[in-house]
């Protein structure tokens, strides 16, 4: 994580992206407990993908604050360069 830019969240963001953590976790360690148990593949399957959607779900939360903080704030200094960034950003998402 060399060059990282740091960016302060207050109690509430960091709450809320902590406990969308905490659930994947959860999520996680069922699907680790469903193999041990050989429970068949579809149930597993469909556990995978709720892990996806809630991962999905965080990435969004993270990027909407990102855009109305970071970016945001930027924008208003007068460096539009960040807008190459969030292009980047975006390439960097799609695949």
């Amino acid at each position: 994580m060399e060059n990282c830019k740091i960016k302060h969240r207050d109690v509430n963001e960091k709450r809320q992206m902590n406990n969308r953590l905490n659930r994947i976790e959860g999520q996680l360690k069922g699907i680790q407990q469903m193999i041990e148990k050989d429970v068949y593949c579809d149930d597993i399957l469909i556990q995978i993908s709720a892990v996806e959607h809630s991962i999905k779900s965080l990435g969004r939360f993270v990027l909407k604050n990102h855009l109305k903080t970071c970016i945001k704030e930027e924008l208003l200094r007068g460096n539009d360069a960040i807008i190459e960034e969030v292009i980047a950003l975006f390439g960097r998402l799609e695949s």
